[in-house]
Formats: structure tokens, C-alpha cells, sequence
């Protein structure tokens, strides 16, 4: 299958590439006709998406689709080309502090300073919001709800990758966000921890948190979001509901678990949303594919 062309019918499925038309009214995230490019090279190439609020919406997409790009652009970090994105109504290239103070942000990177604690640094950060409860009790809660305690004051720089990832993801939630944008959450996590991770995140959306997560854990996007973004080469591949992904395109027949062939006369029984991924975006997994190149 070659890789995902809006204009190929062989890739594009049952419904054309999304634009700014299909917005959804309660949209809190609007990506609209983005285009973004690096000298010669177009990373973004008139990218059309949104996120429901009050709902958890994930971005999967190769390394070099555009998701990265389309993300600073929606914090503000990079200014389009063409297009226009929107975060709560509001163009995050010049957006102010107060719009800042309204969305979380956890990013690979992490920026955590190496030689403060877990403790200190969320009481710091929760200092510089508004809230009507303490510094410390605001800190405590996320320390609480995310399994910190045991190493709250140990500096940064001595912590494994998935205790870092629980205090980058605790930065990101000090505030209360009514929008998060969080890179690969769970990466690197233990499976109590990504679980917990889950339920949390899960809990944020029903307090009406608009939640944008990017993996590239098929499993993640599964059991984690609401909707589904899809993109490659700079566009948007698939998006809607899971069920709407997997039925509307190639690689998910009618939706349910078992996907096509798997070249030993029977069904390949990996998620039904990775094998819509990988038809989409030029990939194969089925068994045949890799017997041809042994």
C-alpha cells in the first residue's frame, strides 16, 4: 500500500481529507489548512483537525508527519505560513499570559530543572497561578494522584525516565489546564503507572479538560481516546471516533477486533487500529510481509 495521497482513492478511504469546514462548533483545538515549512522542505502541508472539548483526542502519525510541527504551532511556538489554528478561540501566536495560564503543556523534552525536587518545583509553579487553595496543597494533590511521594525529594537529574515523566506530567496539570497538549505521556512507564496515568487523564476529561495526546502506542489510543488523528506526509490521514477511523478506511473492514489476512489462511489479531495506521500511512504488518523478507 502506498503511502497515504488525499487524492488517491486507494489510500484516501470512504471520506476526503478533512478541511476547515468540517470544524466541529465545540471544537477547543482547530487546526485549519496549516501549512508550515522549514526552508524547502513543507512539514505541514495544508493540515486540517480539531479536538472536542471536554474530550481526549489522539495524534499518531510516523516520525516527520507533521505532528511536532503542528503542535508548536498551536503553542504558540511557531507562526504558520498559511492556515490558522486556534486554542480556546484563540490564536496562540498572540495570545497573552492569561490564555498561557490556560493550557498545559508536557513535552519529550521535558525542561524540568535537574537540581529541584518533585516537591518543591510543583509548589514553585503552582505559586504562579491562580488558585484558591494553597501552593502546597495544589502540589500535594498531584503528588497524591500521581504516585510521587516516594520520590518527592529526590532531584530531578537522579530520577528514572518514567518517575520524570509522572513530575513532567504533574507540571503540565498544575495549573488546571482547560487544555493539555501532552507529548507521549506514558512512555517509559511501568504498566501500574500507565494505567494510572490513563485513569487520571481520563478523569481531567470528565471534568471537561480538553486533552490532546501524541503517541505512537496503538494501544494507548485505543483504550485512551475519544477521537483519532491520523497524519502523514503533513496531512491529515483519518480522523473521527475510533469506530469511524477503523470502518472508513482501509485496513478496518467493519471495526471489530481482527484485522486482514495474515498470510497463513487465517486473521492477523493485532489491534484493528494498527492495521488501519499502517494502511493509511504505507506501512504493512500482515505475516506475508514479512516472509518476503526474510
Amino acid at each position: 500500500m502506498p503511502p497515504f495521497d488525499r487524492n488517491d482513492p486507494r489510500t484516501s478511504g470512504a471520506s476526503p481529507a478533512p478541511t476547515a469546514r468540517d470544524v466541529p462548533d465545540d471544537a477547543g483545538v482547530v487546526v485549519a489548512d496549516l501549512v508550515k515549512s522549514f526552508g524547502s522542505v513543507r512539514a505541514v502541508d495544508g493540515m486540517t483537525w480539531s479536538a472536542r472539548r471536554g474530550r481526549i483526542t489522539t495524534v499518531l502519525g510516523p516520525n516527520g508527519a507533521g505532528k511536532t510541527t503542528a503542535i508548536g504551532c498551536l503553542l504558540g511556538l511557531l507562526r504558520p505560513d498559511e492556515g490558522s489554528v486556534r486554542v480556546l478561540g484563540t490564536d496562540p501566536w498572540q495570545s497573552d499570559a492569561e490564555h498561557r495560564a490556560r493550557v498545559g503543556v508536557m513535552l519529550q523534552d521535558g525542561g524540568l530543572p535537574n537540581t529541584s525536587g518533585a516537591r518543591r518545583l510543583l509548589t514553585h509553579l503552582a505559586r504562579l497561578y491562580e488558585h484558591p487553595e494553597p501552593p502546597e496543597a495544589v502540589a500535594q494533590r498531584l503528588i497524591d494522584r500521581l504516585g510521587i511521594e516516594p520520590f518527592a525529594r529526590t532531584p530531578v537529574r537522579r530520577l528514572s525516565g518514567g518517575q520524570r515523566q509522572h513530575v513532567a506530567l504533574a507540571a503540565a496539570l498544575v495549573g488546571r489546564p482547560e487544555v493539555a497538549f501532552l507529548d507521549e505521556p506514558t512512555a517509559g512507564l511501568d504498566p501500574h503507572a500507565r494505567l494510572a496515568t490513563w485513569q487520571l487523564l481520563r478523569s481531567l476529561r470528565d471534568e471537561g479538560v480538553t486533552i490532546v495526546v501524541t503517541t505512537h502506542s496503538f494501544e494507548e489510543a485505543e483504550r485512551l481516546a475519544d477521537d483519532v488523528v491520523i497524519v502523514c506526509a503533513g496531512r491529515v490521514a483519518a480522523q473521527g471516533t475510533l469506530a469511524q477511523v477503523v470502518r472508513s478506511h482501509p485496513g478496518g473492514s467493519d471495526g471489530r477486533p481482527g484485522g486482514p489476512s495474515d498470510g497463513r489462511g487465517g486473521r492477523d489479531d493485532r489491534p484493528v487500529l494498527e492495521q488501519t495506521y499502517f494502511a493509511l500511512t504505507g506501512g504493512r504488518t500482515d505475516a506475508a510481509h514479512f516472509e518476503e523478507n526474510r
